[in-house]
C-alpha cells in the first residue's frame, strides 16, 4: 500500500478500521511521508499506533556495556573505537555476578528488557560462550534478554538462542548510499548478513539507525526503507539522535532538528506498525516536550537508566516523572501485570 492509499484508509471516527500498511516501501513514498505537514503526520502515526498498541504502554529497557572500548571498527559516531581518542579505556568482559547485580537493579527499577553490549567487531567462539552464560543468568531473573556484540556467524546466533537470547541488536545506522561516510571497516552487506543469521536462529531482531550524522533527507528516507523492507521488519526499532562525543569524527556534526527527529519516529511507526519503536540515544539533549512528541508519534520503548554504553541518558527518576506527567504506563513483558510508573 502506498502513502496515498494509507492516508485514505485513515478515518477520524473509526481508527480501528485502518488497514495495516504493506511493503515494499519506496524511498519516494517514505520521503513523501517525511514531507507531510507535521500535524498530519503525527495524526497518521498516532492512528496507526493506537490500532496496534491500544493500551499505549511504554517498554522500559536497560542497556549495560559488559565489555567496553578497544573496538577495531572506525564507526565515526562511536567513542569505543580504538582509532579515536575519546578517553574511553578498553576493559575486559564483566563477570557474571556484576552483570546479574546490574540486571536485578534494572528489574527493580521497572525495566523488563536487559540489553548487553560488547565492543567487538565480531566475537570469537570463546567470547560467545561467556556471553551465553550472561544471557542465561539474566534470563533466570525473568527478564527479556538482548545482546549487541558485533557481527555474528550462524553458529554463534544459534548458541545465543540456545542460551535464551530473545533479541539481538545490530543497527544499519544509515542508508547504504551514506554508509561509507560513517564507517569503512565493514560493509553494509556485513550488517545484513548478521541480521539474516539472527533471523535464521529464531532470535527477534532489534535494528534501527542514527539521525544527525550529516546525512541528507534522502538518506533518512533510505534508512527507513531498508528497515521497513526487511522480511520481516524488525520487532524492535531504535531511532537514535547522534550523541556528539569529542574525539570522534562526527563530534562537530550539526544537531538534528528536533521536529525532523520526531518525523523519523512517526514514519518508523507508520511503516513498521507492530514494532516497538524505541526512543534511544540522544534523549538527554531532547527535553520533555520533544520526548512527548516522540511518544505521540508512536515511540513506545525507551532505554531506561543513567547510561547508554558509555554516553549519558536521562536518569530513572527523571523518566518516572516524565511518564507520570504524560499519564503513560510501562508494562512487564514477561507477565500480564501492568506496572504503574505514574502512580
Amino acid at each position: 500500500m502506498g502513502a496515498n492509499d494509507l492516508q485514505q484508509a485513515i478515518t477520524l471516527h473509526r481508527p480501528t478500521k485502518l488497514a495495516a500498511p504493506q511493503g515494499p516501501w519506496t524511498i519516494e513514498a517514505i520521503q513523501a511521508l517525511l514531507d507531510k505537514p507535521l500535524m498530519d503526520l503525527l495524526f497518521e502515526a498516532q492512528t496507526v499506533h493506537r490500532q496496534h498498541f491500544p493500551e499505549g504502554d511504554i517498554e522500559l529497557a536497560t542497556l549495560l556495556s559488559v565489555k567496553t572500548g578497544g573496538c577495531p571498527e572506525n564507526c565515526g559516531y562511536c567513542p569505543q573505537s580504538a582509532e579515536f581518542d575519546t578517553g574511553v579505556k578498553a576493559q575486559k568482559l564483566m563477570e557474571v555476578d556484576e552483570v546479574v547485580r546490574a540486571a536485578q537493579a534494572a528489574k527493580d527499577a521497572g525495566a523488563t528488557r536487559f540489553c548487553m553490549g560488547a565492543a567487538w567487531r565480531a566475537p570469537k567462539d570463546r567470547d560467545v560462550e561467556k556471553v551465553a552464560v550472561l544471557v542465561e543468568a539474566v534470563k533466570g531473573l525473568g527478564m527479556q534478554t538482548c545482546a549487541t556484540l558485533g557481527m555474528l556467524e550462524p553458529h554463534h546466533a544459534h548458541q545465543l538462542k540456545a542460551a535464551g537470547l530473545d533479541y539481538y541488536n545490530h543497527n544499519l545506522d544509515t542508508a547504504p548510499e551514506y554508509y561509507t561516510d560513517v564507517v569503512d571497516t565493514r560493509t553494509y552487506q556485513d550488517r545484513l548478513d548478521t541480521l539474516a543469521h539472527v533471523r535464521s536462529a529464531g532470535i527477534s531482531v532489534c535494528c534501527g539507525g542514527i539521525v544527525g550524522m550529516g546525512e541528507a533527507p534522502v538518506h533518512r528516507a533510505g534508512l527507513i526503507a531498508q528497515l521497513a523492507n526487511l522480511n520481516p521488519y524488525p520487532e524492535s526499532v531504535p531511532i537514535n539522535s547522534l550523541v556528539r562525543v569529542p574525539g570522534t569524527p562526527l563530534a562537530d556534526s550539526e544537531p538534528v532538528d528536533p521536529f525532523d527527529f520526531v518525523r523519523m519516529i512517526a514514519v518508523a511507526r507508520i511503516t513498521m506498525p507492530t514494532a516497538r519503536v524505541r526512543l534511544s540515544a540522544g534523549r538527554q539533549q531532547m527535553g520533555d516536550a520533544v520526548q512527548a512528541l516522540c511518544f505521540m508519534a508512536g515511540a513506545n520503548s525507551i532505554f531506561y537508566g543513567d547510561k547508554l554504553l558509555v554516553t549519558g541518558n536521562p536518569d530513572v527518576e527523571a523518566d518516572v516523572q516524565l511518564l507520570r506527567k504524560l499519564g503513560l504506563q510501562s508494562r512487564r513483558t514477561t507477565t500480564t501485570e501492568k506496572v504503574e510508573v505514574c502512580a
